[in-house]
C-alpha cells in the first residue's frame, strides 16, 4: 500500500467504508452473527489508510518548531473522479452585476461566459487529513464497541450497513472540493443519521426524534441551498479549487490559490454577508446551535453506539467543517463572523444551563455536545488564525473525550437494563470499575481540568475570545518575543485586526467591538464553569454513594465484555493526553496552518506567536474547580433519588428541566399553526376541490339520464321523433328561403 499514490489512498478513504456497506447488506444474512466483518473491515481499512494520508500531508507541511522548522505555505491535492456536468457558457452575468469586481469572476473581464461544471473532486489539505483521521477511526472505536453493544438485536446487519454509510458520506463531505458535492453529501449525512436514530422504527419515540432531526436539519439545508446558488451567481462556480479552462487560461475557484492570492478576490458587502449568514443558518442545522438544536436530545432515543458516532466525529462536527472551510468568505464580511461567535456563545451558555437538571445520563451528554460546539463556533467566529485553529483543536479532543462518555454511557445502560435514568441506580464504581475509571477520564477533559486534553483545547479558545475583547492586552511583550523565539510559557499575546475592506461594511458590523467580545468572553468562562458542575454531578450521582441497581437489571449487573470495555480504555488514552501533545509540539496549529483557507493573507494576518496564557488558565481552572466543589456538596457519595442541589434554583430549575421551553415555543410558533393550516386546507380540498370535481363528475351522468329516457324502445315514439325533425328541417330551410 506504500507504493499507491495520494491520490488513490484518498479515494480509498471514502471507498472502503461504502464497500462494507454494500457488502454487509448483500451478505448480512448470510453471515449471521458475523454481520459485522465488513463494515469493521472497510472502517478499519479506510482508518489505516487516513492515517497514511495524515502523516504524508504533515511531512509536506514540515516542521513546527526547532532549528529546522519551515515556513507554512499551504498544502493541498486535488482529484478529480469524473465530471458530474458540464454546460458551456452557462451564464453571461451583466457588467453592473456584483460579480464584475475585479477578481471575482472567471476570465479577464466581469461580463465573461460562465461555464457551469460539476466535477465529482476530492481535496487533500491539512483540514480534510485530520477530520478524515478523526471520522475513521473514532468510527472504527465505536464500530467494534457496537459489536458487543447491538450484539442481540435483529436488525444487527441493518445497524452495521448504515453505519458505514454514514463513515462514507461524512468521509465525502469533509473531501469534497466543490459546494454542490458538499451539498450532496451534506444530505446523505442527514439521511443517516435518520436511519440511525430512527433504528428501532417500532419504538414510537425513535421514530418521533427521527423525524424531528431530520425535519429541523432541512431548515438548515435550505440554507445550504440558498448559499449553493448565490456562490455560483457570485463567483462563476461551485469548485474549490482553481481549474483550467479549454484556452488553458486558469479559472479561479471560490477557495483557490489564485482567488485568495488577491486582496479583492472575496465578495463582501451584502451579498457577501447573505452568503456568509446561509452558510451559518446551515451550520446551525446540522451542529444543532440555536435555535435549531431541538433535534439533537432527542436523538438519544437511537442506539448508544450511534449516539456516539453522531456526537463525537461526524454530522454535528460538519457545521464546524463548513465555516472553518468557507473562512476567507467570512473574513470578508466582520458582522457575519460576530454572528458566528454570538449564536456559539450563547448556544454553549445556554445548553449548559439546561444540561445542569437533566437526570437523563445521555441527555446530559447530548446538551454537553451542544455546548461544546458552541464553544467551536464562539472561537470561529473570532476571525483569527488561533481561533480557526482552537476550535478544530478542541473538535479533535472533543471526539475522543465524548465519544468515550456516550460508550460509557451505553456500557452504563447496557449494565442495567437499558435505564438511563441518574434517578435509579449508584454506586456503580463497585459494579463496573472499567467503565467508571474510564468515565472519570472523560469527565476530567470535558470538565477542562489539567493536564487532560480539554483543558488545552478550551484554553486556547478562551484565548482567541479574550484576544478579540482585549486586542492589546500585554502588546509590549508580545513586542519583545518574536514568533519563532516565543516561550510556551510565556502568557503574553495579542491578535491584529486587518485592516477593514471598503465593501465589508454591513448592519452587522456594530457588533464587532471590544465590548461585544469581552461579553463572549466572559460567557465562555462562566460556561467551563457549569460544564464542569453538570458533568462531575453525572459523575456523583452515577458511580458513588451507595450501591443501587434497577429492578431491571435483575442480578445480572456486570461489568460490560472485553469487547465493550477494550474501546473504552483506548479511547481513554487520548482523551487524556492528545491534548497535551498537541499543544505542546505546536504540532497540530502548524499543520492546520497551512490548509488554503487559513493561509490566506486575510487569515494568516491575524497570526499570533505560539504561547501558553497562563493568566487564562488560572481563570478557566478556578472555574472548572469552583463547578467540580459545588457538584461535589451537592452528589457526591449521596444517594442519587435523594434531594439535589438543584432544588434550590426554584423556578429556574423547571425552566432549565423543560429545556427553556423551547420546543413549546416551536409548537405554538410553528406546528400548531401549521396544523391548523392543514386543517383548513383538508376542509378545504374536501368540500370545495372535492365538491366542484364530484359535481362536474356528476353532469354526463345527468345528462345521460335524459337521454337515457328518450331510449324507451317504442316504435312510435321514434316516429314521432322522425316527423318532428322533419318538420323543423323545412321551417328551417323554408325560413332561409324567405329571407
Amino acid at each position: 500500500m506504500q507504493q499507491l499514490s495520494p491520490a488513490t489512498l484518498l479515494v480509498l478513504v471514502p471507498l472502503l467504508p461504502l464497500a462494507g456497506a454494500v457488502l454487509t447488506l448483500l451478505l448480512g444474512r448470510v453471515l449471521g452473527p458475523r454481520a459485522h466483518l465488513p463494515a469493521i473491515a472497510g472502517i478499519a481499512g479506510a482508518a489505516a489508510v487516513a492515517v497514511m494520508l495524515l502523516l504524508g500531508t504533515s511531512n509536506q507541511v514540515g516542521s513546527a518548531h526547532g532549528p529546522h522548522a519551515e515556513p507554512v505555505r499551504p498544502v493541498e491535492m486535488i482529484t478529480t473522479l469524473w465530471q458530474w456536468a458540464s454546460v458551456q457558457d452557462a451564464y453571461v452575468p451583466p457588467a453592473s452585476s456584483a460579480a464584475a469586481v475585479p477578481g471575482t469572476a472567471v476570465g479577464s473581464a466581469g461580463s465573461t461566459a460562465r461555464p457551469f461544471t460539476i466535477p465529482v473532486a476530492l481535496r487533500l489539505d491539512p483540514l480534510t487529513a485530520t477530520l478524515l483521521a478523526i471520522i475513521t477511526c473514532i468510527g472504527l472505536v465505536v464500530a467494534v464497541y457496537s459489536i458487543g453493544y447491538m450484539h442481540h438485536d435483529p436488525g444487527y446487519p441493518r445497524f452495521f450497513a448504515v453505519f458505514s454509510l454514514f463513515v462514507f458520506s461524512m468521509s465525502m463531505l469533509v473531501a469534497a472540493s466543490n459546494f454542490l458535492v458538499v451539498y450532496v453529501f451534506w444530505e446523505a449525512v442527514g439521511a443517516c443519521s435518520y436511519l440511525l436514530i430512527g433504528f428501532w422504527f417500532r419504538k414510537p419515540e425513535a421514530a418521533r426524534a427521527a423525524k424531528k432531526a431530520f425535519l429541523v436539519n432541512r431548515i438548515g439545508d435550505f440554507g445550504l441551498a440558498i448559499a449553493t446558488f448565490l456562490l455560483w451567481m457570485t463567483y462563476g462556480t461551485l469548485d474549490f479549487h482553481d481549474t483550467l479552462s479549454p484556452d488553458g487560461t486558469i479559472l479561479p475557484g471560490i477557495l483557490g490559490q489564485t482567488r485568495l492570492a488577491d486582496v479583492d478576490g472575496i465578495v463582501g458587502g451584502a451579498v457577501g454577508t447573505a452568503i456568509c449568514l446561509c452558510l451559518l443558518l446551515a451550520a446551525c442545522g446540522k451542529s444543532a446551535q440555536l435555535p435549531l438544536h431541538v433535534w439533537l436530545p432527542d436523538a438519544m432515543e437511537g442506539p448508544t453506539p450511534a449516539s456516539a458516532l453522531i456526537h463525537a466525529a461526524t454530522m454535528v462536527t460538519a457545521g464546524i467543517y463548513l465555516v472553518a472551510r468557507s473562512a476567507p468568505l467570512f473574513m470578508a464580511c466582520p458582522g457575519a463572523l460576530t454572528a458566528v461567535s454570538i449564536v456559539g456563545a450563547t448556544t454553549a451558555l445556554v445548553a449548559a444551563l439546561i444540561a445542569t437538571v437533566q437526570n437523563d445520563l445521555k441527555r446530559v451528554l447530548a446538551y454537553s455536545t451542544i455546548s461544546q460546539l458552541g464553544y467551536m463556533f464562539a472561537s470561529l467566529g473570532t476571525g483569527t488564525l488561533l481561533g480557526f485553529t482552537a476550535a478544530i483543536f478542541h473538535l479533535v479532543t472533543h471526539a475522543f473525550f465524548k465519544a468515550l462518555l456516550f460508550l460509557g454511557a451505553g456500557s452504563v445502560m447496557h449494565s442495567m437494563g437499558n435505564v438511563i435514568d441518574m434517578r435509579r441506580f449508584g454506586g456503580l464504581r463497585r459494579i463496573m470499575p472499567i467503565t467508571a475509571a474510564t468515565f472519570l477520564v472523560g469527565s476530567l477533559a470535558l470538565a477542562g481540568i489539567a493536564p487532560f486534553s480539554g483543558f488545552f483545547s478550551k484554553d486556547e479558545i478562551l484565548a482567541a475570545l479574550h484576544g478579540k475583547g482585549w486586542p492589546n492586552a500585554h502588546a509590549e511583550h508580545h513586542d519583545a518575543a518574536p514568533a519563532s523565539h516565543a516561550s510556551l510559557w510565556n502568557a503574553s499575546y495579542v491578535v491584529p485586526r486587518p485592516a477593514p475592506r471598503e465593501d465589508s461594511t454591513d448592519w452587522l458590523d456594530g457588533f464587532d467591538a471590544p465590548a461585544t467580545w469581552r461579553s463572549l468572553f466572559w460567557m465562555a468562562l462562566v460556561t467551563a464553569g457549569l460544564t464542569a458542575f453538570y458533568t462531575f454531578r453525572a459523575v456523583f450521582m452515577t458511580f458513588t454513594g451507595p450501591t443501587r441497581v434497577p429492578d431491571e437489571a435483575g442480578h445480572h449487573a456486570h461489568e460490560s465484555p472485553p469487547v465493550m470495555s477494550v474501546p473504552l480504555v483506548i479511547l481513554a488514552v487520548p482523551a487524556a493526553a492528545v491534548g497535551w501533545w498537541l499543544f505542546g509540539t505546536q504540532s497540530l496549529a502548524h499543520f492546520l496552518a497551512a490548509t488554503p483557507s487559513f493561509s490566506a493573507p486575510a487569515v494568516a494576518a491575524t497570526a499570533a506567536p505560539h504561547a501558553f496564557h497562563m493568566d487564562l488558565a488560572i481563570q478557566g481552572t478556578l472555574a472548572a474547580a469552583i463547578g467540580v466543589v459545588i457538584a461535589a456538596i451537592g452528589h457526591l457519595g449521596r444517594r442519587s433519588d435523594g434531594p439535589q442541589l438543584e432544588r434550590f434554583l426554584g423556578p429556574l430549575q423547571t425552566f432549565f428541566a423543560n429545556r427553556c421551553y423551547v420546543d413549546e415555543l416551536y409548537a405554538w410558533l410553528v406546528v400548531r399553526p401549521l396544523e391548523a393550516l392543514a386543517v383548513v386546507a383538508a376542509l378545504f380540498d374536501r368540500h370545495v376541490i372535492d365538491g366542484l370535481v364530484n359535481t362536474f363528475a356528476r353532469l354526463p351522468v345527468a345528462l345521460g339520464g335524459i337521454v337515457r329516457r328518450l331510449q324507451g324502445g317504442l316504435l312510435q315514439r321514434y316516429a314521432l321523433a322522425g316527423v318532428m325533425g322533419v318538420l323543423a328541417i323545412v321551417v328551417l330551410l323554408a325560413w332561409q328561403l324567405r329571407g
